[in-house]
């Protein structure tokens, strides 16, 4: 039997955020206050003989676009998603506990700000390898930067951590493979498939069989406690998949200055049916954020569905 996800009409589908600003965010430093670019630089194109060129330049065969796609399961037959106006998807899912797994789509998408994840995972390796403990102003960062997706946090431990480098080093031990960092300050154009995230998600979540993770309880823990408190009107994305208030997330939202197309992207944990389930769903070409976020959350509803049919 298959289930139908289709993408609800955009009218009244996403709720607007409300007119509170909900809690202020932290003040951050008169040194870290500059805008962030959204434009690529004449250096993504250097390189292009090394493996960060290599896999920038790699096209990949699955994840597009109008029509409907099917989310394959390992079990249960496939799970179809629509998707409308030219919009592409991919989307991975992992049931923790059995380690029943869907997906769909290998393409290659800009992050935005779901990269924020992957920046706090590569300062806490970074804190653990020193032997020390993040400073409190890391923390204010870090606080900002997943709970208020502040761009200025983001940048300032981009720094930190030693930008595109420190990330792809931080990747590798991780197990991404598909993964590569944003040049100069540009984080947010990080490049990364929905297989790549489910694997970062396994290092802060776990998850059956997974391996062990490079990062130590406490900070899998501290990035756990970040992604479940995120401000009001961003909390929308994989946590549709969830039943409740059951959701750990960090979506990122992107509109190209190009094309005026919108990148869209939701990972996290949800809770449904009793099951905690590992979800990354990422999407590019939307005419609207509000047609993004549409899509993610159908194709996240689509993988929880289909991983819970599995055995």
């Amino acid at each position: 039997m298959f289930f139908f996800a289709t993408v609800p009409t955009l009218s009244g589908a996403v709720p607007a955020p409300s007119g509170s600003p909900g809690p202020r965010r932290p003040r951050l430093p008169r040194d870290v206050r500059a805008p962030y670019r959204r434009r690529r630089t004449a250096a993504r194109g250097k390189a292009a003989g090394g493996a960060r060129g290599r896999a920038r330049g790699r096209r990949r065969r699955t994840g597009a676009a109008s029509g409907e796609v099917a989310v394959e399961t390992g079990s249960g037959g496939p799970v179809p998603v629509s998707v409308t106006g030219g919009a592409t998807v991919a989307v991975a899912a992992r049931r923790l506990g059995s380690g029943a797994s869907a997906g769909y789509g290998d393409a290659v998408f800009d992050t935005a700000s779901i990269v924020k994840v992957g920046i706090l995972a590569a300062l806490l390796l970074r804190a653990q390898d020193a032997g020390r403990r993040l400073t409190a102003r890391e923390r204010t960062y870090a606080a900002a930067m997943i709970g208020h997706s502040d761009n200025d946090a983001a940048s300032a431990l981009w720094r930190v951590i030693g930008g595109a480098d420190g990330l792809d080093a931080a990747n590798e031990r991780f197990g991404l493979k598909e993964t590569t960092g944003g040049d100069g300050p540009l984080w947010g154009l990080t490049r990364t498939t929905a297989a790549d995230q489910l694997v970062l998600l396994r290092q802060v979540f776990g998850g059956a069989g997974a391996e062990r993770s490079e990062l130590g309880e406490a900070s899998r823990t501290y990035v756990r406690g970040l992604m479940g408190r995120i401000a009001p009107g961003q909390d929308w994305g994989v946590s549709a998949a969830a039943d409740g208030s059951g959701w750990a997330l960090k979506n990122g939202w992107l509109p190209r200055g190009t094309t005026g197309l919108w990148v869209v992207n939701s990972i996290g944990r949800v809770t449904a049916g009793g099951d905690d389930y590992l979800v990354a769903a990422l999407s590019s070409g939307n005419r609207t954020k509000e047609q993004g976020i549409a899509l993610v959350e159908a194709a996240a509803r689509a993988a929880v569905s289909a991983c819970g049919r599995t055995a």
